[in-house]
């Protein structure tokens, strides 16, 4: 996926949800192409890491250096008293690095945090609901 493609794709998806009310469910897509982008990955190797994934791979996103990559991302509907509350936890911890990821209604990246799997384990393990608050208690990675 280049960015030029990754552009069409969030214009296409905020055009929808300028027509329909509600933006189609492309943020978990979005989010794995920008964290590979984060960690190095180069765009000629964007396949290889993900590894021919579907969307029910246990565990993790992609791998890449030696690494098993889970990538949670949150975005904000935009409407007005709609911020993010509740993040995505991780339900196995069959990866070696957990990123998250906050966007803008826009898609534009705003944060991204690293957690090592077993930092993450002890301090969202226990947790019933993950909040941002939690997830910024990793290294901000941008």
């Amino acid at each position: 996926m280049t960015t030029a493609l990754r552009e069409r794709l969030v214009l296409t998806a905020l055009e929808w949800q300028q027509r329909y009310g509600v933006a189609p469910s492309i943020t978990s897509a979005i989010s794995e192409y920008d964290a590979a982008c984060l960690v190095g990955v180069p765009e000629e190797s964007l396949a290889e890491a993900f590894g021919g994934a579907s969307a029910v791979r246990k565990g993790f996103d992609f791998a890449w250096d030696g690494l098993r990559y889970q990538v949670k991302a949150n975005r904000p509907s935009g409407r007005p008293g709609s911020p993010v509350t509740k993040c995505a936890k991780a339900s196995n911890y069959h990866f070696d690095v957990l990123l998250w990821l906050l966007y803008d209604p826009q898609f534009v990246l705003q944060e991204a945090w690293r957690w090592e799997v077993e930092p993450y384990r002890l301090v969202c393990g226990p947790l019933v609901h993950i909040r941002p608050q939690h997830m910024r208690q990793g290294r901000r990675v941008a």
